[in-house]
């Protein structure tokens, strides 16, 4: 009796583990398939982003009217909501400051 007790409870545990297996393979299909739904949207977002930034310097102007640079200058939005463009020489310079700030923290 022991031994057939025994026996049930490896069956059950391999049916639950089996279970389990089924489970986590129905999840893991549809985290692939939510991952590739969330990737195509970046690349939508990106695409738009893009098109943005094309639309945007292709509008701007200097103080003599000439057409921006865009691979001069870059768009940067503050966290107050402000929108500036900045030459890109100096964002360069500010994200080496902010790295060499990160790298005494730690």
């Amino acid at each position: 009796v022991a031994a057939q007790n025994c026996r049930k409870r490896k069956l059950n545990a391999i049916l639950n583990l089996e279970e389990d297996v089924c489970n986590l393979q129905t999840q893991k299909e549809s985290l692939k398939k939510e991952h590739s739904q969330h990737s195509r949207s970046i690349s939508r977002m990106k695409q738009k982003l893009n098109n943005l930034y094309r639309d945007i310097f292709s509008r701007l102007r200097d103080d003599q009217g000439r057409p921006v640079n865009p691979c001069q200058y870059v768009i940067h939005c503050s966290s107050e909501g402000s929108v500036f463009i900045i030459p890109k020489h100096l964002v360069k310079s500010e994200q080496k400051q902010d790295n060499e700030k990160e790298q005494k923290q730690q």
